[in-house]
């Protein structure tokens, strides 16, 4: 693809490549690993599933503020008031310490899987704070036109790597596709508690991206999408954004379904599956497999790295009661900056935990989001008031209350019980 038409498709799909490079990472290859290891492909479903809810969502969101000219967030603090901003700024950090601790992990890991003779808790600490750094170095020094380029060199990396391995290695007889029809299957750890509830829904909830998802309103600005007339093109940007999403994550189940992973596996799993791959496929296929794996992990580790301080950034200028929007994305700010050094170095402190409970506590606050921006989008976009001709439309506003029965239904029960 030539240096035009690289520009051109960034211009339609560069937001949401952005989505898919952001959302692809730590949990869909720990995610669809896990899942496709233990539950096998009868969980292919999920992945469709948490792909098409997350398109709903986030083109709910970009139908609110193309309508209003008002971030999610910003909508939801004007008009909801001071318990939003409580529970958003509580949730944000603590969802940043775990979000970032698991990438902070997942990248030492994938860095240590190149330099198998090194000790693996030392190195996941070495390369876990060189890749956290160098996170910090693009995002500091860069601005958002060098950042959607490095991203999509990411997303092809890591696309083309995962699909062309699980080509070589799923069943011929296509007995997998049988997966797409929706079930929960059981899986019951050794305390004897039915994990499988829980990690189908931290599949659904995990694909694609959590909260990552609000920062699509960010990068839409700053592609200069700012009124009604530019839906169409988010919704064509999604819709490859969300499909993208949905093969990586099928493709990462298949693969697993396919290998024999142990139960000491979790805390280097995706290291593990590598070098099971590499013993059907030689040392090919489990260094291209690697290299697919790393670029999705640390990719999503610098969507979040520039991304998240969006948020911050929004909501310290909500909370002083600042009309300059401009703000916003103004990635020199002292508001966005501090959160990336935060975000950067605090998290590290995970670097001493053991992976798999990194993942896991990600994993679980991560399903939490979307049901509630399903909440929130019935509310905002709910009212012609509001949105005018932007209201939701009756399939919609089902989905959305779908989005929020099925969270209640699968995932309820079993959160409590989570970290036994």
């Amino acid at each position: 693809m030539n240096h035009s038409r690289m520009r051109s498709f960034l211009q339609i799909a560069g937001p949401g490549l952005l989505i898919a490079a952001t959302g692809v990472g730590a949990g869909d290859l720990a995610g669809g690993a896990f899942a496709g290891s233990k539950l096998g492909t009868a969980v292919l479903w999920a992945v469709l599933a948490g792909a098409f809810l997350k398109y709903v969502v986030t083109e709910g969101l970009a139908r609110w503020q193309l309508a209003t000219g008002e971030t999610l967030l910003e909508g939801a603090i004007h008009r909801l008031g001071v318990p939003v901003q409580i529970l958003f700024l509580g949730y944000l950090l603590v969802w940043s310490y775990w979000v970032g601790s698991a990438l902070i992990s997942a990248c030492g890991v994938a860095g240590t899987a190149f330099f198998p003779a090194l000790n693996p808790q030392f190195g996941k600490i070495i390369f876990g704070v060189l890749h956290s750094l160098a996170g910090l170095a693009l995002v500091w020094r860069g601005n958002y036109d060098r950042f959607e380029r490095v991203m999509s060199v990411g997303v092809g990396l890591m696309f083309t790597a995962v699909i062309v391995t699980a080509l070589r290695v799923m069943p011929q007889d296509f007995s997998f596709l049988k997966g797409l029809i929706p079930s929960v299957p059981v899986y019951v750890n050794s305390a004897g508690s039915n994990q499988g509830p829980v990690w189908t829904l931290a599949l659904m909830g995990g694909v694609g991206g959590t909260l990552t998802v609000l920062s699509y309103g960010y990068w839409i600005r700053e592609k200069g999408r700012s009124t009604e007339s530019d839906l169409k093109t988010c919704r064509l940007d999604l819709l490859f954004a969300y499909g993208v999403t949905a093969l990586f994550g099928m493709a990462m189940v298949v693969i697993a379904s396919q290998t024999d992973l142990d139960k000491q596996a979790s805390a280097r799993l995706v290291v593990v599956l590598a070098d099971r791959l590499g013993e059907t496929l030689g040392a090919s296929g489990r260094l291209v497999f690697l290299v697919g794996a790393w670029a999705a992990i640390f990719s999503s580790l610098l969507g979040v790295w520039q991304a998240v301080p969006y948020l911050f950034a929004d909501f310290w200028r909500l909370s002083r009661n600042q009309k300059n929007r401009s703000d916003i994305v103004n990635v020199h700010s002292k508001p966005y900056r501090l959160y990336l050094l935060a975000l950067t170095f605090i998290p590290m402190v995970g670097l001493g935990y053991k992976f798999v409970a990194a993942q896991k506590a990600y994993a679980v606050l991560g399903s939490l989001v979307i049901p509630s921006l399903a909440v929130l989008l019935l509310v905002l976009n709910g009212r012609k008031a509001w949105v005018g001709a932007q209201r939701n439309r009756p399939l919609t506003t089902v989905v959305l209350v779908a989005i929020v029965l099925l969270f209640l239904y699968i995932g309820g029960p079993s959160l409590l019980a989570v970290f036994k």
